[in-house]
């Protein structure tokens, strides 16, 4: 048999981008790197995610929402004028193109939460805060409204995907106008879960964003662990968990990124077993106490928040991941080709060793200026 042509892509395609000192990029970088690796797809996925492109909307929750009916978006949007202050919305801007044609109802809110009196009292005493009334919100309307899904939810951030090739996808939600200091990319091959537009990468929630090639063989697990804590996983694929589990394990519990990491792939015991003993006591601190939170299965992730970019290989590394750096600019992505096709001559470059995450922050300046300043529930300039 001759083999010449064979190639184990092991699936998936990533990349991302970060400018640590908030240079806006346009989409039309990643996009390069995302299509360079066009043949890890199957044309059943592509998206990004995207910070710092709503700047005049800074303060606000930007929900873009996908509907699959009318029915959907009624139900919903009545919703929302009992839950949320919208202060400004529309459609998702989009370019008909000849390679999607059909496609969900794509429209965006730029919103705050609307509190009830039980709400305030909450927040006011520090039992929960903004963020975890809208992860209640988003939750609501992706597990129980029939047809209509949250599929971004963060500040001065957006996801775009759906069904096509990511440069499809890109052209479809005309990334090429949009510009932010971090941007991710994913090209999907689905394999154990549908190919469908609330499929596709990136899964998000608040501002956390994450795109994954591999498998998470201990989704059931993680699906349960994270269910005690309120979370509803309703998106039939294996990759949501991470996301969410970001969010318990970074945002809520405080935990830094690199514990987080050490969290979601703990090294083995027979490492810590080597390891001195302060080290070896936290990592085993670390795996009885968030044992649940582990990550099993061949994978590399990407995830981001508005605070920066992180890379993330299984324990055993089991799929392939790229980093490169040049002046402030720090690239990721699946192969060294999709790096060189918008990097050509990186200072540094390198593969990540298995566990080891991969730490790009934005200059502290750019997260300052990033903040919001809109206390909750400020009245609205314009509603539904």
């Amino acid at each position: 048999m001759n083999h010449a042509y064979q190639k184990d892509i092991s699936g998936c395609g990533l990349a991302g981008v970060i400018s640590r000192k908030g240079e806006r990029i346009s989409g039309s970088v990643v996009t390069k790197a995302i299509w360079n690796q066009h043949d890890r797809g199957n044309g059943l996925g592509g998206g990004f995610a995207a910070y710092g492109i709503y700047p005049e909307y800074k303060e606000l929750y930007a929900f873009h929402i996908m509907y699959s009916h009318d029915k959907a978006k009624r139900e919903t949007e009545e919703y929302l004028k009992e839950k949320m202050i919208i202060h400004h919305l529309g459609k998702i801007p989009i370019r008909e193109t000849e390679k999607i044609q059909k496609h969900p109802l794509l429209i965006r809110y730029f919103t705050v939460p609307s509190l009830s009196d039980e709400e305030r009292q909450k927040v006011d005493t520090g039992i929960v805060c903004e963020d975890d009334i809208v992860v209640e919100r988003v939750m609501h309307i992706n597990h129980d409204i029939e047809g209509a899904f949250v599929f971004s939810s963060g500040k001065n951030m957006g996801a775009f995907k759906g069904v096509g090739f990511p440069e499809d996808i890109s052209e479809f939600f005309m990334l090429d106008e949009y510009k932010g200091y971090i941007w991710t990319a994913h090209n999907r091959f689905p394999t154990n879960t549908p190919g469908w537009w609330g499929g596709a990468h990136p899964f998000t929630i608040l501002d956390w964003s994450i795109v994954h090639n591999g498998e998470i063989s201990s989704y059931g697990i993680n699906k349960r662990y994270l269910e005690m804590f309120g979370y509803k996983c309703t998106l039939l694929t294996d990759t949501e968990v991470v996301a969410y589990m970001l969010d318990l394990l970074i945002r809520r519990h405080g935990l830094s990124y690199e514990v987080a990491c050490k969290a979601l792939a703990s090294p083995f015991w027979h490492e810590i077993e080597m390891m001195d003993e302060d080290e070896a006591k936290a990592l085993t601190a670390i795996r009885m106490i968030y044992g649940s939170s582990l990550l099993n299965g061949p994978f590399a992730i990407l995830f981001a928040n508005n605070r920066g970019l992180v890379g993330l290989n299984d324990r055993v590394k089991l799929r392939p991941l790229i980093v490169a750096e040049k002046g402030d600019f720090v690239y990721m992505a699946s192969e060294e080709s999709a790096i060189r096709e918008i990097c050509r001559d990186p200072e540094r470059l390198w593969a990540p060793i298995a566990g080891q995450p991969v730490v790009a922050l934005l200059d502290q300046e750019v997260v300052d200026n990033n903040k919001s300043e809109m206390p909750i529930g400020l009245q609205t300039t314009g509603a539904i």
